[in-house]
């Protein structure tokens, strides 16, 4: 029965994660033929098809590699995207149509568009059920670890952080995040410590800070100070923070660019590179929250189509964004740029792309094997000394 159910929960994470592929697509797909613009193929994921039929001119299909998914609009389709058809190369292929450019921004708009549609009703979803769980932890420290960074460095039980590496924090997920982006470096903690008064009623507020150099776990690879929020009361995960929708896409959206502030950070770079996770990572978070709570599950997968909404619009050749930042171009100098220089640089792009979803891939499978390793071993050890597994970790709290 219980494989059963996990078998259920996995194909369940599966068709989720393909949703917010597929509505992306959709928002191409659909706006591109009220365009009147030629459309050869609706795929989701890369590669040869599993399955595919043409309908109405249409090829739809289901292709073997689930990194994503694509549109096929000859007249707004980059090379690389051709590449991943295996298509014919672009000495061999029809002359692209010029289009206006507008309409080429409406194309690469709808899909992150989409995206954001999908989120925002996510996110109104959750508000209106009643037993979704909602909250943040405070950056309170409730405890510590053996061997804790953070305990060696001075810090007590009660003592609240204000800011990391100068960075202000006010929940225990922005201070997570925090310390991932900070790697293994030295780091100023700045803290708010409460102590007993005199008179035994009073309490004396001091403001001090610590200089903190963060470990790395070797299981998850993650950076930790090793300590432990306060008893997380009301049950809720970081990705839901509160009820109000508004409230959840403006938190999903600070986190995905406190993230991409770092990447181009040259500090912090390096550590917030290596916390990265692709397409392994995003269907084991949808399948992990499933299993804990539909709610949470869904409120997963809000956020990750706010983060594939914002991503898709950065400006590099290949994503929404670099067709925008193209058909700008044309609209602002009334001048395309070569076609042959926009294929070569697309072609590039892409090609670097599939090598970084490779190497996340690999990273993900590694980590997520070391880590379930990791569980099964502290099981049998739970179950030889008669300890519940749960009572080896800090179930009460969460861990940094």
């Amino acid at each position: 029965m219980e494989t059963l159910l996990t078998v259920a929960y996995i194909v369940l994470g599966v068709l989720l994660f393909s949703l917010a592929i597929a509505i992306h697509e959709f928002g191409h797909f659909i706006v591109a033929l009220r365009l009147g613009l030629k459309v050869e193929r609706f795929s989701i994921g890369f590669g040869p098809a599993i399955w595919k039929r043409t309908w109405r001119g249409v090829e739809y299909r289901i292709s073997w590699i689930p990194l994503g998914g694509y549109v096929s609009i000859p007249d707004v389709d980059p090379e690389g995207t051709k590449a991943l058809e295996g298509a014919k190369a672009s000495g061999d292929a029809a002359p692209k149509a010029e289009i206006p450019a507008w309409k080429e921004i409406l194309v690469a708009v709808a899909g992150p568009a989409m995206n954001l549609v999908l989120a925002v009703v996510l996110a109104v979803v959750l508000s209106l059920v009643p037993s979704a769980k909602f909250g943040q932890l405070p950056t309170e420290i409730g405890g510590f670890l053996p061997d804790s960074p953070a305990e060696a460095a001075g810090m007590r039980k009660g003592d609240v952080v204000m800011s990391v590496g100068g960075h202000p924090v006010s929940t225990w997920n922005e201070l997570l995040t925090e310390v991932q982006i900070t790697g293994g470096r030295p780091t100023e903690f700045k803290i708010r410590r409460a102590t007993p008064g005199g008179d035994g009623t009073s309490f004396n507020v001091e403001n001090l800070a610590f200089t903190v150099t963060p470990g790395r776990s070797e299981v998850t690879g993650a950076y930790l100070i090793s300590a432990l929020s306060v008893t997380n009361a009301t049950g809720a995960v970081a990705w839901m923070p509160a009820r109000n929708p508004l409230k959840q896409l403006a938190w999903d959206a600070g986190g995905i660019f406190r993230v991409l502030k770092a990447l181009v950070t040259p500090k912090e770079a390096a550590a917030t590179g290596k916390a990265l996770g692709g397409p392994v990572m995003m269907a084991e978070g949808i399948y992990r929250t499933l299993r804990h709570d539909v709610c949470d599950g869904i409120g997963f997968l809000r956020f990750l189509n706010v983060n594939l909404a914002i991503l898709n619009l950065l400006p590099i050749p290949v994503l929404d964004g670099g067709l925008i930042m193209f058909a700008l171009i044309a609209l602002v100098f009334r001048r395309r740029l070569p076609e042959k220089f926009v294929s070569v640089i697309t072609s590039a792009f892409m090609y670097l792309l599939l090598a970084l979803m490779a190497y996340l891939i690999v990273n993900d499978s590694w980590r997520s094997f070391k880590i379930h390793r990791h569980n099964a071993e502290l099981a049998a050890e739970a179950e030889q000394s008669g300890v519940g597994a749960g009572d080896k970790g800090a179930e009460d709290g969460d861990v940094n």
